[in-house]
């Protein structure tokens, strides 16, 4: 993983402490894609698609909308330096 996708569970670990996280870059899934394209990030081996699956206990009384806040807030800085970010939120 690159320092894109390290820095995203990184932040999800110290913020959250999840029971259960996965950070997956698809990147590679999309290189060809139009958008992928458009951002130059094709054929380069770049960072450009996550999907992140967590289970935090952290999460607990919040609904969907408030942790995707929660969390679209803290990876802020690494969201804007990418193409596609997708988040599932297993329930404790």
């Amino acid at each position: 993983m690159g320092v894109l996708g390290e820095s995203i569970k990184r932040k999800l670990q110290e913020s959250f402490n999840p029971t259960h996280l996965e950070v997956i870059d698809e990147s590679a899934k999309h290189s060809h894609h139009q958008g992928a394209i458009k951002h130059g990030l094709d054929g380069g081996g770049k960072e450009s698609h996550f999907h992140v699956v967590i289970k935090s206990n952290s999460f607990e009384g919040l609904n969907r909308l408030q942790i995707h806040r929660l969390v679209m807030e803290l990876l802020n800085e690494e969201i804007l330096q990418i193409h596609a970010f997708s988040l599932e939120i297993e329930k404790v």
